[in-house]
């Protein structure tokens, strides 16, 4: 059974910066795709970003092109999620989650792994 947990969530002032941590049991990101999702108040879980498995190719929503990056340490068995300059509309609880699969990625139904989610609060 692969676990996730996230953390580095928080109270954030908007220009802020972000950075979540997912550490993954097992070696996940090694035979995993890793993704990020969040949940806005009231809102739908969204797509934010994936890391390929096999390689470091990256995909992110055309919504958002280059806001967010999504990287993985090897040593660590961690993804991360990172940016600058953050937004009130970033408000939300990010979930990592782990793919055996790099099919579909954007959707939540094609990751089999998912961390408890944490919660992220940006400030004006």
């Amino acid at each position: 059974q692969v676990q996730l947990v996230e953390s580095g969530g928080g109270l954030v002032q908007a220009g802020g910066s972000l950075r979540l941590s997912c550490a993954a049991s097992g070696r996940a990101f090694i035979s995993h795709a890793g993704g990020w999702f969040r949940q806005a108040p009231g809102k739908g879980r969204e797509f934010v970003a994936a890391l390929l498995r096999g390689g470091s190719s990256t995909y992110y929503p055309d919504s958002v092109p280059g806001r967010f990056t999504i990287s993985r340490d090897n040593a660590k068995n961690t993804v991360y999620l990172q940016r600058n300059s953050l937004k009130p509309d970033d408000t939300a609880v990010y979930s990592c989650a782990a793919a055996e699969r790099n099919l579909g990625l954007t959707s939540t139904s094609s990751y089999d792994y998912w961390g408890q989610g944490t919660q992220v609060t940006v400030s004006s």
